[in-house]
């Protein structure tokens, strides 16, 4: 994965399907940051989201790949947020349905080179294949009342990502401490600085 793309690409939402949403950044009333904008970019997301394994060969990631999945992560963008705020169109879940019922990569277990045990993909990857994973991730997801009971939109200001959150309390305001949280801090710090010297 490159300096530029593990930079841009999060994977800390809590579920694949919520690390995909996560790939069209920004807040919802601004222009939104694609960070999928390639088919190298989407081949780091699948490695980095684990949806195929490190060392799967994704030589048939091309553009055709790369519109279907940010296809469906609109989709599911779309579906999220409804969800948290209210409720996604029947047409929509749908679409959703739809794509879930296409079947998964199989899994195998196999021996590395050094005898330990790794997950790998029976066949070649299938952008649909790939896909219906996902989208079978957003339907176990939503129909879930203890996960959905846990999705939280970030408080952080230029952030609109959702996140699954897993805090004791289950008081997490930011979608990473580090990163929105962080710049919160900052932006406290400073207009209390502002503040005294005014």
């Amino acid at each position: 994965m490159t300096a530029a793309a593990s930079h841009a690409l999060r994977f800390d939402a809590g579920r694949i399907c919520l690390d995909l949403v996560a790939t069209l950044g920004g807040r919802l009333s601004a222009e939104p940051v694609e960070h999928l904008d390639g088919p190298e970019r989407l081949k780091d997301w699948l490695l980095g989201s684990g949806l195929v394994p490190h060392g799967t060969p994704l030589d048939a990631v091309d553009s055709g790949w790369l519109a279907r999945f940010r296809a469906t992560r609109d989709l599911l963008h779309r579906v999220v947020h409804t969800e948290v705020d209210g409720r996604a169109t029947g047409a929509d879940l749908e679409r959703v349905n739809a794509l879930a019922a296409t079947a998964p990569p199989a899994p195998r277990a196999v021996r590395d080179a050094g005898g330990t045990l790794v997950r790998s993909l029976a066949a070649a990857p299938d952008c649909g294949a790939l896909l219906a994973q996902v989208a079978r991730d957003a339907v176990e997801l939503l129909t879930d009342p203890v996960a959905r009971g846990r999705l939280r939109r970030c408080e952080g200001e230029t952030c609109s990502l959702v996140y699954l959150d897993a805090s004791r309390g289950r008081r997490r305001r930011w979608c990473s401490s580090e990163v929105c949280g962080n710049r919160e801090r900052v932006a406290r710090h400073r207009r209390r600085v502002g503040g005294a010297r005014a």
